[in-house]
């Protein structure tokens, strides 16, 4: 397949287009704004390990995630996305994603974030790089508090290959037409199923699918 049929890039953002994990600097900002306990943390810390280690169903450990949001004012929470965005998100944006998304532009490619991130995170990030769209979890708030529940379904994982899908289908793209670049082993549904998968310093488990299946992998 010719380079010049590739119609549209999709690119996460917590270790791909970011060194770190956004949600990660969250939690702790949020605990140095005293918006959360000692216990809050480290029942996020334990879950993350859970997430790592595989311990427990994916999709239950990134529900629990969000439940240390649960009764947090959205002003608060929007603030504290604001103050990293500046403090950690900006300083740990791979510069070759910036000239990957760039070059993509020059090539008439639209370019578009597919997240699990928050909005709060997403929405800043897609509009620094100005990026074509942005795909990601939205939280739910009643009356100005968050619930601590997503709006839907979190992006991630199967969820984020059903959003790819009706993105695509919107807008008459083949999927054979669409790059992914992702990270983790969690964006394999969307990876196997695109013409152009694109691994970014991918985990253990992905290196080893990644390079069984010759996909393209950039360690940045």
């Amino acid at each position: 397949m010719k380079e010049t049929e590739k119609k549209i890039a999709f690119f996460d953002i917590d270790k791909t287009i970011l060194k770190i994990n956004s949600g990660e600097a969250l939690v702790r900002h949020a605990y140095q704004k005293g918006l959360m306990s000692t216990i809050g943390v480290l029942k996020a810390i334990y879950t993350a390990l859970q997430y790592k280690a595989g311990m427990k169903d994916t999709h239950k450990i990134i529900n629990k995630m969000g439940s240390w949001l649960k009764g947090l004012s959205e002003e608060k929470f929007n603030s504290v996305s604001k103050e990293i965005f500046h403090k950690d998100i900006l300083p740990n944006i791979r510069p070759n994603i910036i000239k990957e998304i760039n070059r993509l532009k020059r090539e008439g490619i639209e370019v578009v974030i597919l997240s699990s991130a928050v909005e709060s995170v997403c929405k800043p990030i897609g509009e620094h790089l100005n990026m074509d769209g942005v795909i990601c979890t939205a939280l739910e708030v009643d009356k100005g508090i968050l619930t601590g529940r997503p709006v839907g379904r979190y992006c991630f994982r199967d969820e984020k290959l059903v959003r790819l899908e009706e993105y695509c289908r919107n807008r008459n793209y083949s999927l054979n037409q669409v790059a992914y670049y992702g990270d983790s082993i969690d964006d394999l549904p969307a990876l196997e199923k695109v013409g152009f998968p694109v691994c970014i310093s991918p985990d253990k488990k992905l290196t080893k699918i990644a390079q069984q299946k010759g996909w393209l992998i950039y360690n940045w």
